[in-house]
């Protein structure tokens, strides 16, 4: 059963986070707002309910999860030997969408950990999820609330379309679109040097003007490959991906990118496939400008080259409209891995399952 209660994202309704924290309370589950995605979470130090998360998710259970704080009061509670560049990366990145890998206390469950002797942390910095901690009085371990390999949930609704057909019991607070639209950044600050385990809003050059060192990017967190072993979520596993198949199209040059496009998407046509292209403002601009031939494609649009953040809080909902308009093939543009656009990236690959063309 489903239970929605919408909220204010900024003043949320003191009854509804309290209808929330009772079902935490009694290991119950609830579908929750970050500024990043929406969690699917529990009470980090009950077994039984984390394991539910897994049940409901489909979720491989290796594959870790992330516990959420409310304050850095709490964070003794899940994580133990907290290196000392911790506490000036904590001080200038939490609340907020950045998540470390800590070596981690005894009383958190190996439900929550994969088994491993390390702990994914952050502090979400959404007004709903802080309240939502509080009140329940305990760290709360929480993935993304989509089902396992779909697209993230950015909104309530999306939580619904995964579950509403399930046995499940979810307590959904609707608290209207996530603000950032990737999940965190996860960083593991316990190897010299850090590797980043995921790119996300907290970007590869803040962290590292941040901890004023290099950071290791191995493949997998391009989005290219798997890890070996899942540290944090995001690592292994297929993710994010629409049941519709989905290609990337990458080219460092803007009109070899273009050109690329227009060709890919002839050559489809030509098969008679139904295609549907996920592109920005500007590409759709030049693209039916410089090829009319192909006018007659279904679009999708992401959001603005010039800004990629609008990218990102578009590309799940973009990604699941994918599924929604009958078409037998998405072709994404592809855009420079800088900023939030190596996250953006990151997504798009694992979503298309690695199927990429390039100039």
């Amino acid at each position: 059963m489903l239970r929605v209660y919408r909220t204010d994202p900024i003043n949320p309704d003191p009854e509804v986070i309290r209808i929330a924290s009772d079902q935490i309370k009694r290991g119950g589950l609830v579908a929750f707002p970050t500024e990043t995605v929406y969690g699917l979470g529990a009470d980090t130090f009950n077994a039984d309910a984390c394991l539910k998360v897994f049940r409901a998710k489909g979720r491989p259970p290796d594959n870790p999860l992330i516990i959420h704080i409310a304050s850095i009061n709490e964070l003794g509670r899940v994580a133990v030997d907290v290196p000392d560049i911790v506490w000036r990366v904590i001080d200038k990145a939490w609340p907020g969408p950045l998540t470390l890998i800590l070596p981690k206390a005894p009383d958190v469950p190996k439900e929550v950990t994969g088994g491993r002797n390390t702990v994914a942390v952050r502090s979400p910095a959404h007004p709903v999820a802080l309240a939502l901690i509080k009140y329940s009085g305990t760290p709360i371990a929480a993935p993304s609330a989509n089902k396992s390999g779909r697209p993230s949930p950015t909104l309530a609704e999306h939580v619904i379309e995964d579950y509403r057909d399930d046995d499940v019991d979810i307590v959904i607070l609707d608290a209207g679109p996530t603000f950032f639209g990737v999940e965190s950044t996860i960083i593991d600050v316990t190897r010299k040097p850090p590797v980043l385990l995921r790119p996300g809003p907290f970007t590869l050059e803040e962290l590292r003007s941040l901890l004023g060192t290099d950071i290791v990017v191995p493949e997998f967190a391009r989005g290219l490959g798997e890890a070996d072993v899942a540290l944090a979520p995001g690592m292994k596993y297929r993710h994010y991906a629409p049941r519709t198949r989905l290609l990337v199209v990458e080219c460092g040059d803007y009109n070899g990118l273009l050109k690329l496009l227009r060709d890919v998407t002839v050559d489809y046509m030509a098969r008679s496939m139904k295609v549907a292209l996920l592109i920005t403002k500007e590409t759709a601009e030049s693209l039916f400008t410089m090829y009319p031939e192909i006018s007659g494609v279904s679009v999708i649009l992401m959001g603005y080259r010039r800004d990629p953040y609008t990218i990102a809080a578009n590309l799940f909902d973009s990604l699941r409209n994918l599924d929604k308009i009958n078409v037998d093939i998405g072709i994404a543009e592809g855009i420079e891995e800088r900023g939030i656009g190596l996250a953006i990236m990151n997504r798009l690959r694992k979503a298309s399952g690695l199927s990429i063309i390039k100039c």
